[in-house]
């Protein structure tokens, strides 16, 4: 696996007091003269329950759980082969070899997800806060995220008025760190430009006097909403998962039939008419309470458990007078290979006896899609022209297809085949 070393994101909103590459001196450092460094390990990936570090062969720490960091170890800057292996068997997820200067403190972050599990660098030796100040750093180890902007505001204020600490911050770069004074604050984090797209809502984090402390956003399983974990400098983590999850509802009737959906009382659609795609909002995770009328008749609902930080499709299909509901997984993530495409196939369709197929330039990447089921997402490369096409086997004649369909790179794509089975619908979605 690759080490991902960040690079600096400048900004003038607050004083930076050391803007660089992470692994570049800032502030003074501490250790014994000799030619050994201090490091430990920050487990910042939801994969694993607990990750191990060894340099060298030295064990490092032992059994790190999510949003914890190990306590540090003295190791030789002049040999530093190191491995992150996973609690018990003690598989290798990631393998490095990091530059480390000696005398210093480092933080080695391991985040991402199974099979793509990446590294980075936190050199820990800033000097203090002054008095009444302390020190934050934003980092962005949510690549699946975009850029995000993040805020710090009085407890109990509105975010309308608030100015972004560090703005348009990108996966795998950072704010520098910015003086602000000592106190309690709620945190948002925002996707660029966007106030209103919320990612990460922690209400409450403390920052004391003479605080250095680093603000670490990770992705989530659905690939928008994301995670929280404050380190402070030489000292302890702190995590603040995200309590929420974005949902939306997908009327897949043919018929012109008007539903309305809340989910925890919050709107996700109002009497519109079938077929229609709603938006995402964010709502509470767990058990929801949802409530789904189709024509003005209430549906008989489970209460639905969403997984917290996931994405989800409600789809409301089948006849509008006997509906159904299923609830659907997105997954929103971008491709674990740099440039690829995503696309899977949603099948809405009601009275369909049989499954459907979707092509890209005649080859099959989803086959026998049922009724009210997606496929797994698959991978594809960006082309500026490819033929998709929806087949059923019922019929020798493509239910939908695009001539001409520019893949864009990086690409989140769903195709929704909504309405009848004898009067099919598509239509593709850009997700990301």
């Amino acid at each position: 696996m690759r080490s991902n070393f960040l690079s600096p994101k400048k900004w003038g909103l607050l004083t930076l007091t050391c803007a660089g590459l992470l692994l570049s001196a800032c502030g003074g450092s501490s250790g014994s003269g000799d030619n050994n460094a201090n490091i430990r390990l920050l487990n910042a990936t939801r994969s694993y329950a607990g990750l191990a570090l060894s340099v060298n062969d030295k064990s490092v720490n032992a059994d790190v759980a999510y949003g914890s960091v190990g306590a540090y170890t003295s190791v030789d800057t002049g040999t530093t082969s190191s491995q992150i292996q996973t609690t018990g068997i003690g598989t290798t997820v990631a393998s490095l070899s990091p530059s480390l200067n000696k005398g210093s403190n480092y933080t080695m972050i391991a985040y991402g997800w199974a099979g793509a599990v990446h590294t980075s660098m936190l050199q820990e030796d800033q000097t203090a806060a002054d008095s009444g100040k302390a020190k934050l750093l934003v980092m962005n180890l949510a690549p699946d995220s975009g850029s995000l902007d993040f805020y710090l505001s009085v407890i109990g204020d509105s975010l309308d008025n608030e100015a972004a600490i560090a703005s348009n911050i990108a996966g795998g770069l950072t704010s520098g760190f910015n003086t602000i004074n000592s106190g309690s604050y709620r945190l948002r984090v925002t996707t660029a430009g966007k106030k209103e797209e919320v990612r990460l809502d922690i209400p409450s984090i403390s920052l004391a006097s003479t605080d250095v402390a680093s603000l670490i956003v990770t992705s989530n399983e659905g690939g928008i909403l994301v995670n929280g974990i404050l380190l402070q400098q030489k000292a302890q983590a702190s995590s603040f998962l995200n309590g929420n999850v974005r949902a939306r509802v997908i009327s897949a009737f043919g018929d012109g039939a008007r539903v309305t959906a809340q989910l925890n009382g919050a709107s996700l659609i109002s009497n519109a008419a079938s077929p229609a795609i709603g938006e995402y909002q964010n709502s509470a995770a767990g058990s929801s309470s949802l409530s789904v009328n189709v024509n003005g008749n209430p549906m008989s609902l489970a209460p639905p458990n969403l997984k917290a930080g996931g994405d989800y499709t409600l789809l409301v299909w089948g006849d509008s007078a006997a509906p159904q509901l299923t609830v659907l997984s997105d997954d929103n993530r971008l491709a674990a290979t740099a440039g690829a495409v995503k696309m899977r196939l949603v099948n809405a369709v009601s009275n369909l006896n049989s499954g459907l197929t979707l092509s890209v330039d005649y080859s099959a990447i989803a086959t026998n899609v049922l009724p009210g089921s997606s496929s797994t997402p698959a991978l594809l490369s960006s082309s500026t022209s490819s033929l998709l096409s929806v087949n059923s086997s019922a019929s020798s004649t493509a239910a939908y297809s695009i001539s001409t369909l520019p893949l864009v790179s990086n690409g989140v794509y769903s195709v929704f085949m909504l309405g009848r089975a004898d009067n099919m619908m598509g239509t593709l979605r850009r997700e990301r």
